[in-house]
C-alpha cells in the first residue's frame, strides 16, 4: 500500500492540501473544527511528515553529531540517552560519534567530518587545542561541552571546581585530613581534571592544610582498572588516606575494590567520594557518594544552544560575523546545576581514631 499523501488526507477530510499544511505547521488561523477533522483524517490514513523533505526545503538535513571521548564510559552513555531524548522531541537525528580522545578525531568533527550531512555538532573534547578552536571558522555550528578551551564557542558545563571544593570541603567536615585525588592532575592546562583538582586544592588551603604533591594520584585514563591500580600502588607502598576523592565515579568504583583487597572498611577507615552520579554508583557495596550534574540540563542546553545556532547558519540573509562565524550573537557560556549526593560510602560512621 501506497504511503498516504497530503493530498490524500486533504480529499479524505474534505479540505484544500493548504489547509492540511497549515494544520500540520500550526498555523494559528485554522478553527478547532478544521483542525481536529484534519487530524482525524491524519490519524486514520497514518499519514506521517516527510521529515527529509522538509530538512531539504530548510536547507537542512535535521542530522546532528554528538562526539564523545568513549561510549563505553558510564557517563557519556547516559549524557547520550539525554541528548537523543532532547533531539527526537524536535524532530531531529542524533549521529554518535566516538573520538577516543584523538585530536584528529576531534577536529575532523569540528569540520563536520569532511561532509555535509550534519547541521551541527555537540563535542566533548579532550585532545583539542585553544588554537583548534580559533582556527574553526566556518560551518557546522558547534557547541562544547566540559572545560572552556576558548571564548569562540558556545559552551556548556557544570562548575567542576566548585562542585570538587564543595566534595572536599564535606570531607574535611568529617575529620578527614589524608585525603588523595584519583585522577588528580595540576598541570596547568585546561581540562575537566584539572579544574576539579584547583577545587580541592583550594578546599585544602581553606582548611590550613598544605599542599602535598603525593595527594594527586595520576591515571593513565578514567576507567575502574585505573582506579584500582592508583589505589593498590598506594596502599601497596604503605599509604593509608583517610578519604579519596575520584574524578569519576569509574575510579571511584575501581578503588573501592582495591580498598577492600586491603581490608579497609568505607567509609569507617576511609570515605569515597565520586563524580557523574552513574547507575553502578547507586548499586556498588558501598553505594556511592558523588558530585551529581544535572546531565538532562546539559543535554536540554546544548540541543537548544545548537539549533539556535543552526537557525542563524540558515537564516536567509544570514551571513558570518565579522570574524567569519557563522551567527552574529556572541558565544554563550551556559553553567548548569550540580548536586553532592551522599551515600554509604561516606556516612553513617565517625573517622576512626588511629591507623587501619
Amino acid at each position: 500500500m501506497a504511503r498516504p499523501r497530503i493530498k490524500d488526507v486533504a480529499r479524505h477530510a474534505g479540505v484544500s492540501e493548504k489547509t492540511v499544511s497549515n494544520v500540520l505547521n500550526d498555523y494559528v488561523h485554522v478553527s478547532e473544527r478544521t483542525r481536529r477533522v484534519v487530524q482525524e483524517a491524519i490519524d486514520h490514513l497514518g499519514y506521517r511528515i516527510n521529515l527529509a523533505g522538509r530538512h531539504l526545503r530548510s536547507g537542512r538535513t535535521g542530522i546532528i553529531a554528538l562526539v564523545v571521548p568513549e561510549l563505553d564510559v558510564p557517563y557519556f552513555a547516559e549524557l547520550a540517552r539525554h541528548v537523543v531524548r532532547e533531539a527526537e522531541a524536535r524532530s531531529l537525528t542524533v549521529l554518535i560519534h566516538q573520538s577516543g580522545g584523538d585530536r584528529e578525531r576531534e577536529r575532523a568533527a569540528l569540520a563536520g567530518f569532511g561532509s555535509t550531512f550534519v547541521d551541527g555538532v555537540i563535542l566533548s573534547p579532550l585532545a583539542l587545542a585553544p588554537e583548534d578552536l580559533t582556527a574553526h571558522a566556518g560551518p557546522p555550528p558547534t557547541v562544547l561541552l566540559g572545560e572552556l578551551l576558548t571564548d569562540g564557542a558556545d559552551h556548556v558545563a557544570i562548575d567542576n571546581e566548585r562542585a570538587a571544593h564543595e566534595a572536599t570541603a564535606h570531607l574535611l567536615a568529617q575529620g578527614r585530613r589524608h585525603i588523595l585525588t584519583v585522577g588528580g592532575l595540576d598541570d596547568g592546562a585546561v581540562g575537566t581534571a584539572q579544574a576539579r583538582t584547583r577545587g580541592f586544592l583550594a578546599a585544602l588551603a581553606g582548611a590550613g592544610i598544605a599542599h602535598d604533591p603525593a595527594s594527586l594520584l595520576p591515571v593513565d585514563a578514567f576507567h575502574m582498572s585505573d582506579g584500582a591500580a592508583a589505589v593498590h600502588r598506594v596502599l601497596a607502598e604503605g599509604g593509608r588516606p583517610d578519604a579519596l576523592l575520584c574524578l569519576n565515579d569509574q575510579l571511584a568504583l575501581g578503588a573501592l575494590r582495591a580498598l577492600h583487597s586491603f581490608g579497609a572498611r568505607v567509609p569507617e577507615d576511609v570515605a569515597v567520594i565520586g563524580f557523574d552520579d552513574v547507575e553502578g554508583g547507586r548499586y556498588s557495596v558501598p553505594s556511592l557518594s558523588t558530585v551529581s550534574p544535572d546531565k538532562e540540563a546539559v543535554a536540554r542546553v546544548a540541543v537548544d544552544l545548537l539549533l539556535r545556532r543552526i537557525d542563524e547558519a540558515t537564516r536567509p540573509g544570514s551571513g558570518p560575523d565579522d570574524e567569519g562565524r557563522p551567527g552574529s550573537a556572541h558565544p554563550q557560556d551556559r553553567v548548569v546545576a550540580h548536586r553532592l549526593v551522599l551515600r554509604e560510602s561516606t556516612e553513617g560512621a565517625a573517622v576512626r581514631d588511629g591507623v587501619w
